[in-house]
């Protein structure tokens, strides 16, 4: 093993990039085949999932707290709609803007594809134990939180954009 500013494994050293690199190609490789019967993959199950929240966020706050171009959403949220899975409804903080709603149908296929994203979390995380893998999950969402919103099109090996 090799001592360097990086975490020391049995190979030699991986730099913090270089590990959260490879953990987001092992979780898009197995997220798009996970979901790949929703209109945009996992992008279209991060609409469903943000839709399904209490705060019904409006087409725009979603783009934005996805990282997505505002005219990339317009077209996954119609595809979305084609698909019976979301509806669009007039925002009563602003009527100008629309928010994005599971249909009863997007509830279910939601909740169906959640379960097969779980899975795919625990493939990605299966040389973690489990409270070692719900701690790295409460850490990821707390530095998530707290940094600046990125679009999707800027990290390298996504390709939906």
């Amino acid at each position: 093993m090799t001592e360097t500013a990086g975490t020391t494994t049995e190979h030699g050293s991986i730099d913090f990039g270089q590990a959260l690199g490879s953990i987001l190609r092992s979780y898009l490789d197995n997220a798009r085949d996970a979901v790949s019967e929703l209109p945009g993959g996992p992008r279209g199950y991060q609409v469903m999932s943000v839709a399904n929240g209490d705060d019904c966020s409006n087409q725009a706050t979603i783009a934005t707290l996805l990282g997505i171009d505002r005219t990339v959403m317009t077209y996954l949220v119609d595809d979305l709609e084609k698909a019976g899975l979301v509806t669009r409804r007039p925002d009563p903080a602003d009527r100008r803007a629309r928010q994005v709603v599971l249909t009863a149908k997007g509830a279910k296929a939601h909740a169906a594809a959640s379960q097969r994203i779980a899975e795919v979390e625990r493939i990605v995380l299966r040389t973690l134990s489990d409270a070692d893998a719900d701690l790295f999950r409460q850490l990821l969402v707390r530095v998530a939180a707290a940094g600046p919103v990125v679009d999707a099109c800027d990290v390298p090996g996504v390709a939906e954009c």
